[in-house]
């Protein structure tokens, strides 16, 4: 590099300095002078007119089997107890299970069809069933991982790798929340077993910290220590969080970058603001008799599950933006005995579900409230012969069946196709990204733009970009 060129490169880059020490300068002010205790949770506009303003996500942990679910095949009857040809599909997570004889196990679930769509469904679900006309059938989903713990993160974050924002984190990101007095995203798991890694599937990731669930429990106080003390009046806590909002405004001045700062200041706020709220939106004893029974709220069996149905619709109606439910870990993982391990399951699930859709659709929150059902992955048509006696049904990759209810969607309605014994999806093929882009676009936000700058990128909940599953949208 000769003098000149030197010279002219020295001058320019210290006028660049100069001039973004000045520009700081000018704006420095104004940065100061935003309100450092802003909302993040508050509403914003979506990127074109959405169709739902609230949506439930029903996750069946462990994978459930869609040929004994939603995706009937006669030809398991036909080559029952036959050895399965894996010629050409020697590519699984377990090795082991498929190097051994395989035989072909037909469902013992009877299938019959349903409403005036005529969908076809199992006897593990007759509740369900009762709501077909109103749901939209994808038999024709694929994943990318048979590992229950990775499947999971990728259900949830769009990703097989911890750390990323889950889907109800990236859609309050998108779009806030319409109660500011209640949490934007709330989780509703099984505390009889949590799923793989716990509060990292709901969590923000990259995100702010103001965008991670919330978790209520179902039983007892929905949040442990949530009322104020004995004693204390509302004045005196009133003074109390205007004297630490005062000290928290101060030091946020000074460091106004430090997001996880801000995020424990908003769950400060918002604690404060649901000791009011949560109580009276989650009290099951106001509903009547006979909505306590639709849920099963009486029945230990079902008891659980349909509480958390019950809050799920009571969060949505009272402006909740997103909600997930959960069943216990690995509760569908039926490797052997699947009978016995499926129908325990959906009596579980089956009743509450059918009641929530129907509560939903009584109340006209259907129209606005978009419910996901799905698991981390199909299962095989077979099983290994050793296990006949207690058959179950295997880790499946190539095939999962999942539905959607509610705003926006074709109801009475089927995408997709898997072949003859249900193995692999060969008709409209769809992956996790595109079951994410479809999600968001039915809450008005267009995958390829909801982005947040992080790790020298701009992150998206479908990474490269997922297709919406167009057959299934009104």
């Amino acid at each position: 590099m000769d003098a000149n060129t030197a010279r002219r490169r020295f001058l320019y880059e210290s006028l660049v300095g100069v001039g973004g020490i000045a520009l700081a300068d000018l704006l420095a002010p104004r940065l100061h002078a935003q309100e450092p205790l802003r909302n993040p949770l508050a509403p914003r506009k979506p990127h074109f007119a959405p169709k739902a303003k609230s949506c439930i996500f029903l996750s069946m942990l462990g994978g459930v089997s869609q040929m004994d679910s939603f995706d009937p095949k006669p030809a398991l009857a036909k080559f029952d107890n036959t050895v399965m040809d894996w010629s050409k599909e020697r590519n699984t997570d377990q090795p082991n299970l498929f190097a051994k004889p395989r035989l072909i196990l037909n469902s013992p679930f009877p299938f019959k069809k349903h409403g005036q769509c005529g969908m076809d469904v199992s006897s593990l679900f007759p509740h369900i069933a009762e709501c077909v006309d109103d749901m939209a059938f994808v038999r024709s989903i694929q994943t990318e991982n048979g590992n229950h713990p990775a499947a999971v993160f990728l259900m949830n974050t769009g990703s097989v790798m911890p750390g990323r924002p889950s889907a109800g984190a990236w859609t309050t990101f998108g779009l806030g929340t319409e109660n500011q007095n209640l949490p934007a995203f709330v989780v509703l798991p099984d505390f009889r077993s949590l799923p793989f890694s716990g509060s990292q599937q709901w969590g923000s990731g990259f995100l702010p910290a103001s965008f991670q669930g919330t978790v209520l429990r179902w039983k007892g106080d929905p949040i442990y220590d949530l009322n104020p003390p004995t004693g204390q009046s509302a004045e005196t806590q009133e003074r109390q969080m205007k004297l630490l909002r005062s000290f928290n405004r101060g030091f946020t001045r000074e460091h106004p970058s430090n997001p996880d700062l801000q995020g424990r200041i908003d769950a400060y706020e918002l604690a404060y603001r649901m000791q009011a709220e949560v109580p009276g939106v989650l009290e099951i004893a106001g509903e009547s008799e006979q909505t306590k029974a639709a849920y099963g709220l009486h029945d230990p069996v079902t008891e659980s599950f349909g509480k958390r149905c019950l809050m799920a619709r009571k969060l949505v109606e009272k402006g909740v933006r997103f909600v997930q439910l959960y069943t216990p870990s690995q509760s569908w993982d039926g490797h052997t005995g699947i009978t016995k391990n499926h129908e325990k399951n959906a009596r579980e699930t089956d009743q509450p579900i059918g009641a929530l859709l129907k509560d939903l659709k009584a109340r006209g929150l259907l129209d606005s409230t978009l419910l996901l059902w799905m698991g981390e992955f199909g299962r095989t048509p077979d099983n290994p012969a050793e296990m006949r006696d207690n058959a179950g049904r295997d880790h499946n990759t190539r095939a999962m069946t999942i539905w959607f209810a509610g705003a926006g969607v074709k109801r009475g309605t089927v995408a997709g196709a898997t072949d003859e014994l249900g193995f692999k999806a060969v008709q409209d093929i769809y992956r996790m990204r595109d079951v994410h882009a479809t999600v968001l676009h039915l809450m008005g936000l267009n995958d390829l733009q909801l982005t947040y700058y992080s790790g020298g990128r701009n992150m998206r909940l479908t990474d490269t970009g997922g297709t919406v599953i167009k057959q299934i949208l009104a």
